[in-house]
């Protein structure tokens, strides 16, 4: 397996961070990469998002909050996707205080794999959601940039108008006095502003599956 991270940065993967160039890197077969931490933010004050939010938390995507020092972990799987291709199937589980008057675990999931263009992350427990990337670094950071969104339907992907569809930011950094990894990501829409968004840190490392 090659990562999709380096087959999208090629040489540049090099120009990362040592950590982050080892967590982009390609997982071993037979390994998993695990990670936990706490992000310091996730979800929206909005509350009229809220609806819609919690449809796409029952599809492990985003989730209908606005809390605080949220406890995550986190574990990326080395696959092969429906289309032979190298992939990483993410599940990253939050540990809300509360959630719509209940506390609780919420689990999002995505695939992310690689194609001549760039970046694509599928969403979701059924991967219904795609959004293509395009891929950066800069000072040692990876930042990363929807420049699509679909929805498949079967067989098909049917592209969101670019007026409509939702713009991701996503930067990954490491702090050498801390000893961990940052990640911040934004959604945000070109009529409504800032729709979602998640930072937190975390410390990363790759175990052999027993």
């Amino acid at each position: 397996m090659i990562s999709p991270w380096k087959q999208v940065l090629g040489d540049g993967i090099e120009q990362l961070h040592p950590k982050l160039r080892a967590y982009f890197s390609t997982i071993p077969e037979g390994s998993v990469g695990v990670g936990g931490g706490v992000f310091s933010v996730v979800g929206t004050p909005r509350r009229w998002l809220w609806p819609a939010l919690a449809l796409l938390g029952r599809q492990g995507i985003a989730f209908p909050a606005w809390q605080r020092d949220v406890p995550f972990a986190i574990r990326n799987h080395p696959v092969t996707d429906a289309h032979g291709r190298d992939a990483v199937l993410a599940f990253r589980t939050f540990r809300f205080r509360t959630f719509l008057s209940r506390g609780g675990e919420r689990r999002m999931v995505d695939a992310i794999t690689a194609e001549r263009r760039g970046l694509v992350d599928y969403l979701g427990d059924e991967r219904r959601w795609v959004a293509r990337l395009s891929a950066t670094v800069v000072g040692g950071e990876l930042h990363l940039a929807s420049t699509s969104f679909a929805v498949r339907l079967g067989r098909f992907e049917v592209p969101i108008p670019r007026r409509f569809a939702p713009v991701v930011e996503l930067v990954e950094r490491f702090d050498d006095s801390t000893d961990r990894q940052h990640v911040s990501l934004a959604i945000t829409s070109p009529t409504f502003g800032r729709l979602y968004e998640y930072s937190g840190s975390f410390r990363y490392v790759i175990l052999e599956q027993r």
